[in-house]
């Protein structure tokens, strides 16, 4: 019995831990109702959502429009973003930030930061000497990094995300440029971290819409490969895509399509915008030509008449688009001077010259990185907004060489829904359709360190080693080791990028620095003195590439094996918990189960690190004294006797037992039996081969940042306690203003009430006099003082017009519903009498409903009959302008008391089972004539065993079948009526089934 009870106390555990696990679950699953997508473009953002109920939608924002101006205006006491701030930029361009994105995570050398301060001086840029990195000066107190103003638009998008779902959300997938480097995502990152937002996946806007792309034509893709590519030209770049969808097989769900990105090309500076900016230098030289001899100041030194020229060069390059030539037209442009001139496609393709011919680029581009051809690509697809200019389409089409560009696509939206798709897939409250997605890195990523070589004169020379970590094109999200096998003291090694000779100088130049991180490694020398007696397996350094395309050092861990003999030990109540929970899921612990489960292990810890067979691109090991580069894999490891697979079993306790002494390694060796198997003999046990004992000691890390160095937290929380602030500001600046104007439009609209017959009729000369006199000295206040009145008190003001008004609006208002409300109870009187008659008229045999059932209903019939008279006879009575007796409330509550004792009366008129008949000698029933009248039922007898009667009855069968036939049991209902009758008349049986309809009634 005692172990009976040892066995059960571990599935006890194993029940309590699953219900604790499946408990975190719900309560996660609460705060994760509904997920956003943020599709961040330069000029214009996107914002989707998912939530039970509304499957990828995309939001409308305050102005119903389905995309925002990426645009913030930051004033002393207010900001606005969106098309508010927009409109702003003409009246204060110095503090209406746009493109702001162009500035993330590069320093204040980089040439784009001077490309800014060329496109838009009216903004003045701060240094910031810690990072070197650039602010925005809006004023002396007002000084904001790009990092915090991308934060301010996360939160708006939120906000509308919010607004349109109705609940609050956390979650979100954010779109960034392929082309975005480790710097710039980190970035972002931080400012969706300021906004308070998780972010579930940094997606790559063309790998989202390729997903979205995929998506709805999920039934095309099969077997056989598809490429597919996409030309994404925007308001700020260019990005050219080489997709491949095929169906593959999966270990979870079978065969499911597939889209892994096969080459990608770009060009950071092609786009909507320069070609704006080029029409915009257009039209300020023209406006200069026509104002030449009037010693008038140049138009470019105006800021708000050149934030007029790009808002008018920005429409007419729409215009263009479909028109041959147009006239761009500004009022007032500068010193009230009106402008004026024609401008022809041609002069406009003439102006972008230049960057028409840098169109094919990025198509040349992504079919080097994809080692394809033209003749491969199936179809061309076109994406963003500025692939809508004629001479680009014109200029592709030549250099793809095929007879169409594809257009089946929502050249706006389809970034956005590719990423809510992802983002529902990421999230635990939603289950999608699984679409495997395979992006690929766009800059290698190698790691470098320095070593002692001994040559054969003995003399020790440095030997610098370069090793690739994730190779141009590789796919990601991956993670990979690298082992150090010659080094027993501590040391360091860098982390940088690759080969980049596929970029220009110019694009070198903007890319920023090619190192990333030097890590100095503390505490190996100290590991190898901890384990003398053990064999080193090298110094471990895990990596992991995200979702995010973002690098991180998840750990570093120095590595021992020994041979100890195997000896027999009790299972641990560790290992026991993790069989029952096993068990509990149909596994059991047969040598196969094991060997599934000890896979999984493997999975979550890397297990194999010279690589795996199911995925060899996913795990990897790297020697430093190895040839191949990172990506290749190498042979799997013979396979070990069976004594010896404690090793594998061992790798799943490292992170909680790496520093455990080596009594406690041995329990946790492979159980190959099973729990109720006998014991081995001991000549067996002692016949066991030694096996390898692994210990691991964890390497402290120091991580230097040579690229861009991240906020530090202090800082990090004084930016998002800072913009927390900025943004109850905003609410409490909101929720004044609704006050103000909910105060404003009550004294307008009850002004005008005053002199309506409804409201004259209702009250006296005087009473509206002092209402008037009241109205008129708020007014005069709110105009006066108004401005520096704080939310209590114009919420005070309303209030108190509102209870002054109140007697006023209640007698109108009654008086409204009065003709409605006695009409309905007029019509439910009638129609409860009509039923009341009915059910009287049911003969005795058939009656389904009780005596004193029937007296109640009556009784409330002539009790409601009786007060609507007095009522409405008593308020006849009264002047108009007094307080009124019937109220409509009584009328509803009259009515609801009625209708409760109808609908109770129907119920069991619907529910009720017929009657059983009583049977004559012959065994047959008396049953009234089908066409025989209620009265002459309700007279008609029975008569005794022996007597004929002049109507013969019909036959029926001595035996009914079904359930009818049977004696049923009293039928249980509630309700008033039925409870008094049960009580009285017990014998009482139920009436018949379903006799009684409403419409019969």
């Amino acid at each position: 019995m005692a172990a009976t009870v040892r066995r059960q106390r571990p599935r006890r555990l194993a029940c309590w831990a699953l219900m604790t696990v499946l408990l975190a679950d719900l309560l996660a699953l609460s705060d994760t109702l509904a997920v956003m997508s943020v599709d961040l473009g330069s000029e214009s953002m996107k914002v989707a959502i998912v939530k039970p109920g509304v499957p990828m939608e995309i939001v409308l924002n305050k102005e119903s429009r389905r995309k925002t101006p990426v645009t913030v205006t930051l004033k002393e006491n207010e900001r606005f973003f969106g098309d508010s701030a927009a409109s702003m930029a003409i009246k204060n361009p110095k503090a209406t930030l746009r493109y702001f994105q162009h500035l993330l995570g590069k320093q204040e050398n980089n040439p784009h930061v001077a490309l800014y301060k060329a496109r838009f001086p009216e903004h003045e840029l701060g240094f910031d000497p810690q990072r070197q990195t650039v602010y925005f000066q809006i004023s002396p107190q007002l000084q904001f990094s790009p990092e915090e103003v991308l934060s301010m638009l996360l939160n708006y998008s939120r906000s509308l995300a919010e607004d349109f779902a109705e609940q609050p959300i956390k979650d979100a997938v954010i779109t960034v440029p392929a082309f975005f480097n480790q710097a710039e995502r980190r970035a972002v990152l931080q400012a969706a971290r300021m906004a308070g937002l998780k972010v579930l996946q940094l997606i790559n806007d063309n790998t989202a819409t390729a997903l979205s792309y995929g998506v709805f034509r999920r039934k095309d893709i099969n077997s056989t490969a598809q490429n597919i590519m996409f030309y994404d030209m925007g308001s700020g770049s260019t990005v050219c895509t080489i997709v491949t969808y095929q169906t593959v097989k999966t270990k979870d769900a079978g065969m499911q399509p597939q889209l892994q990105i096969r080459g990608v090309g770009f060009d950071r500076t092609l786009g909507g915008l320069e070609m704006e900016l080029r029409l915009r230098e257009h039209l300020a030289g023209l406006f200069n030509e026509q104002r030449k001899g009037q010693r008038a100041n140049d138009v470019r030194e105006n800021p708000r008449a050149m934030a007029k020229l790009l808002r008018e060069a920005n429409r007419l390059k729409t215009v263009l688009s479909a028109n041959a030539d147009h006239v761009a037209q500004i009022e007032g442009l500068m010193d009230d001077v009106d402008f004026k001139a024609k401008v022809t496609r041609a002069e406009f393709e003439e102006l972008c010259a230049d960057l028409f011919e840098r169109v094919p680029g990025p198509v040349q581009q992504a079919l080097q990185s994809a080692e394809m051809k033209l003749d491969e690509i199936e179809q061309v697809i076109l994406v963003g907004g500025a692939t809508r200019v004629p001479k680009v389409q014109e200029v592709l089409l030549k250099a793809v060489g095929k007879e169409e560009l594809g257009k089946n696509i929502n050249a706006d939206e389809a970034a956005a829904m590719g990423a809510v798709y992802q983002a529902a897939a990421l999230s635990k409250a939603f289950k999608v359709k699984p679409f495997v997605v395979r992006d690929a890195v766009i800059y290698p990523i190698l790691v470098e360190f320095t070593r002692e070589v001994e040559e054969e004169t003995g003399v020790r020379s440095l030997k610098h080693n370069k090793r690739v970590l994730f190779s141009r094109m590789g796919p990601y999200p991956q993670r990979k080791v690298i082992t150090f096998n010659r080094y027993s003291h501590d040391f360091n090694f860098h982390i940088n990028y690759g080969d980049l000779g596929f970029l220009g100088p110019e694009d070198l130049r903007v890319f920023g620095s090619q190192n990333l991180t030097t890590v100095k490694l503390k505490g190996v020398g100290e590991s190898f003195k901890k384990y003398p007696d053990y064999e080193s397996k090298g110094i471990k350094a895990h990596f992991n590439l995200d979702e995010s395309g973002v690098l991180s050092l998840d750990r570093v861990e120095s590595v021992f094996e020994t041979l100890v003999e195997d000896s027999p030990e009790e299972e641990s109540t560790l290992t026991k918990l993790g069989n029952t929970i096993s068990s509990l899921f149909g596994g059991g612990s047969t040598p196969d189960t094991k060997e599934n489960g000890t896979d999984t292990v493997q999975e979550e810890e890397e297990g194999p690190v010279e690589g795996s067979k199911d995925e060899p691109g996913e795990q990897a090991e790297l020697k430093e004294e190895a040839e191949a580069p990172a990506e290749d894999t190498s042979s799997p490891p013979p396979p070990e006797a069976k004594g010896a697979a404690a090793p594998e079993g061992e790798k799943a306790t490292e992170k909680d037992g790496r520093d455990k002494p080596e009594a406690q390694k041995p329990s946790e060796k492979g159980e190959a039996g099973s729990e109720g198997a006998p014991p081995a003999p001991e000549e067996e046990k002692k016949q066991k081969p030694a096996r390898k004992q692994r210990m691991v000691e964890e390497i402290g890390v120091e991580l230097v940042v040579l690229d861009l160095p991240d906020l530090p937290e202090d800082q990090l929380a004084r930016s998002a306690q800072k913009l927390q602030d900025l943004t109850l500001r905003d609410l409490q600046k909101q929720e004044r203003e609704k006050a103000a104007n909910s105060l404003e439009a009550f004294i307008f609209e009850t002004q005008d009430k005053l002199y309506q017959p409804e409201y004259q009729e209702v009250s006296t000369e005087e009473q509206r006099e002092d209402i008037s006199g009241k109205l008129s000295a708020t007014s005069t206040w709110l105009e006066d003082e108004g401005f520096g009145a704080t939310t209590a008190m114009l919420k005070e003001k309303l209030a108190e017009l509102r209870k002054l008004c109140h007697g006023l609006f209640f007698r109108v208002e009654e008086r409204k519903k009065w003709p409605e409300r006695l009409s309905a109870l007029d019509n439910l009187l009638n129609h409860s009498s009509m039923f009341l008659k009915g059910a009287r008229l049911i003969p005795e045999m058939d009656q389904i409903f009780t005596e004193v059932e029937m007296t109640t209903l009556e009784k409330i019939i002539n009790e409601t009959w009786a007060w609507k008279n007095a009522t409405v006879a008593e308020q006849a009575k009264l002047s108009a302008t007094e307080k009124p007796v019937l109220l409509s409330k009584d009328i509803e509550a009259k009515m609801a008391a009625l209708d409760r004792e109808v609908q109770y009366l129907l119920n069991k008129a619907k529910f009720a089972k017929p009657r059983p008949r009583p049977r004559d000698k012959n065994g047959t029933r008396a049953e009234a004539p089908l066409n025989a009248s209620a009265s002459d039922q309700s007279e008609k007898v029975i008569p005794p065993p022996g007597q004929t009667e002049d109507t013969k009855p019909i036959p029926e069968p001595e035996k009914e079948t079904g359930p009818e036939a049977a004696d049923s049991e009293p039928l249980e209902l509630g309700g008033p009526a039925a409870e008094s009758e049960q009580k009285e008349h017990p014998e009482q049986p139920t009436g018949q089934k379903g006799t009684l309809k409403n419409d019969e009634l």
